[in-house]
């Protein structure tokens, strides 16, 4: 859960994010293809299982803005079966410390891997893991972005079945030595994220919506143990975010900029391609965004696209008319693909409705 330089208040162990901050660069989605395996895969903190070896690595994390090379390399790989997704991060530390032990605090208070996943596209109803070098994870379910409403957070929500696993390559929280990092293997149940009893939500040859953040902190060693890094006020120095797909923004919680990862059953080599209909829907959050900024201006929302400045979109050299239709509680912003004539729509609260 991206924090840095955020302004966020910490209420009842719940985040609050505030303020609608955007790239002022157009991002663009990293994709994954994660094969099938048929082994028996051992949840032990290494890359031993023959599985892992036949699969790439993703591209090393970029800062979250896209901006910055991070300090240190991170990167993952993904594999699937009938019950489990399975993550294999690699993360370089030369200190590898943590002291958060009691499952769901706020674990990026220590350095940090987190799994965000968003199974259906829609931006809500989306899932979030942390994951410290001890092992102590924090899961939580979050009924829509924080943009969009303080309070939506399920705290007590569990990752039935979980299995993790950390080993580190050097000496955990030991600052007279110099550590290589850690490497963090998770198994995760299809079955947590399933919406009613028994449905089949595996993603056979589908792509869901993934990414991942590593949160680094500035340290001193204080009486011998790493404490995070204050400045001369007292306040702690902000901490390194570096993700797999970058935001644009400082904030993880824009679902709509989040990776793609495939699922594929197929023997041997396979491609994924991002579908143009997913293009278009960048084109809607462009909206979405747009009138956002409108409504904090105005305290109303646009009644027509031209005051937005933006009465048509287009997308692989297809141009369209988008409709947007007011109601008294907000808005409609829908148009009709091209490419696969389905028509697709935006809610006020930036929901893509299907």
């Amino acid at each position: 859960m991206v924090v840095k330089m955020k302004c966020i208040s910490v209420v009842l162990g719940l985040i609050s994010v505030i303020g609608f901050s955007q790239s002022p660069k157009g991002i663009i989605p990293k994709s994954y293809v994660a094969y099938k395996t048929a082994d028996k895969m051992v949840i032990d903190g290494d890359d031993s299982d023959a599985s892992w070896s036949k699969v790439d690595w993703s591209d090393p994390f970029i800062d979250i803005e896209g901006i910055e090379k991070p300090k240190y390399n991170t990167k993952v790989k993904m594999l699937w079966d009938e019950t489990h997704f399975y993550i294999l991060a690699k993360l370089e530390e030369p200190h590898v410390w943590a002291n958060l032990k009691q499952r769901d605090t706020i674990i990026f208070y220590n350095n940090d891997f987190e799994v965000f996943i968003d199974p259906d596209g829609d931006t809500f109803n989306y899932y979030e893991l942390e994951i410290n070098a001890l092992d102590t994870a924090w899961d939580l379910f979050l009924s829509k972005p924080y943009r969009e409403n303080d309070l939506v957070v399920l705290n007590d929500w569990n990752i039935t079945g979980l299995q993790s696993a950390v080993k580190i390559k050097g000496t955990l929280n030991n600052p007279n030595d110099t550590d290589e990092g850690w490497m963090l293997e998770i198994a995760i149940p299809w079955a947590a994220y399933q919406k009613s009893y028994g449905e089949d939500n595996v993603p056979r040859d589908n792509f869901w919506r993934v990414n991942f953040s590593r949160v680094n902190w500035q340290h001193d060693i204080i009486n011998g143990k790493y404490e995070r890094k204050k400045d001369a006020a007292g306040k702690f120095l902000p901490e390194y975010n570096w993700v797999w797909s970058p935001q644009g923004v400082i904030n993880m919680h824009e679902p709509e900029k989040w990776g793609y990862v495939y699922f594929s059953s197929k023997e041997g080599k396979d491609s994924f391609t991002i579908p143009q209909d997913e293009k278009l829907k960048w084109e809607l959050y462009t909206l979405y965004r747009a009138q956002k900024r409108y409504y904090q201006k105005n305290n109303v929302w646009a009644k027509s696209l031209e005051l937005l400045n933006k009465s048509s979109i287009v997308v692989d050299g297809k141009m369209m008319k988008p409709v947007l239709e007011n109601y008294k509680e907000g808005y409609t912003i829908s148009v009709k693909s091209p490419f696969s004539n389905k028509i697709l729509t935006i809610k006020e609260d930036g929901q893509f409705l299907k």
